[in-house]
């Protein structure tokens, strides 16, 4: 690679395309480029695709266009760091990823590129899931469940878990029935953590967990998404205590047990939510 005749190439440009970024990764990753770049494994840069990927989701759910644009950017170069890594293990390069991905969305739109006809999105994500059993040659049901990632956030798998299931009749009636397993989760949940077994504890807690996001499933609701709206309510909520505790003269872990029930009560009335 000539190195000087490509920095200078860069140099040149005011825009750049996607060869672009291919080109200085591999540039970053050759002798003579960026130490760090260099020392950098698909491991080591694991935790930065998902951080790149959730501030991606921030900026989708705060429809933010500029930082999308800016993210999906930072995604892009996460996507390429890989390949180029992959390149120089001998492993697969970009074109690969691109040539996989391209093959698998025509062999996945039979309806668009084939004879299958598909009139609406129901019949396009059955067959999209046949297609896939097939392709990945899952022999079973329970073959689908466990191509399921578990590196996913627990609350999102567990409700991709109940959706594929139901597909089969395996599932409760609906959101009443489902949500009839929560007390039943919480009194033996709450008796493991009565005993002191750390283990059983854990175990009872996920079961309950497991109980409350299939009742929110079967109500219509994403519990991943239903959490994160509660973690921000609950941080807006605190922030108005912790403005009313100061009002009094004191922080929040200063101020009497009474007193802050009294201003959470009041926080509710202040948020709205």
């Amino acid at each position: 690679m000539d190195t000087e005749k490509i920095k200078s190439e860069l140099l040149s440009k005011s825009e750049y395309g996607f060869g672009d970024l291919v080109a200085i990764i591999r540039l970053l990753r050759a002798p003579g480029g960026c130490p760090w770049d260099r020392e950098q494994t698909h491991a080591s840069i694991r935790r930065d695709l998902l951080e790149e990927t959730y501030e991606l989701i921030e900026g989708i759910d705060a429809d933010d266009a500029g930082m999308m644009r800016e993210e999906l950017g930072d995604v892009l170069l996460q996507v390429v760091f890989h390949s180029v890594i992959a390149e120089q293990d001998g492993s697969f390069d970009i074109n690969d990823v691109c040539g996989d991905v391209c093959k698998k969305l025509i062999v996945r739109h039979p309806h668009v590129f084939g004879d299958v006809t598909a009139n609406d999105s129901a019949t396009v994500l059955s067959n999209w899931d046949a297609i896939k059993k097939q392709t990945k040659h899952q022999q079973s049901d329970t073959d689908v469940l466990r191509s399921i990632s578990p590196a996913l956030p627990a609350l999102m798998r567990a409700q991709k878990l109940g959706s594929k299931s139901r597909k089969w009749g395996f599932d409760f009636a609906d959101y009443r029935d489902a949500a009839a397993k929560i007390p039943e989760e919480t009194r033996e949940a709450l008796e493991a953590a009565d005993s002191g077994d750390a283990a059983k504890t854990e175990e009872e807690f996920g079961d309950l967990l497991l109980a409350v996001v299939n009742a929110a499933r079967l109500a219509g609701v994403d519990a991943e998404k239903a959490l994160y709206n509660a973690n921000e309510k609950y941080i807006a909520r605190f922030a108005e205590v912790e403005k009313l505790c100061l009002a009094e003269g004191a922080g929040v872990k200063d101020t009497s047990e009474a007193k802050k029930l009294e201003f959470w009560e009041e926080s509710k009335k202040i948020t709205k939510k």
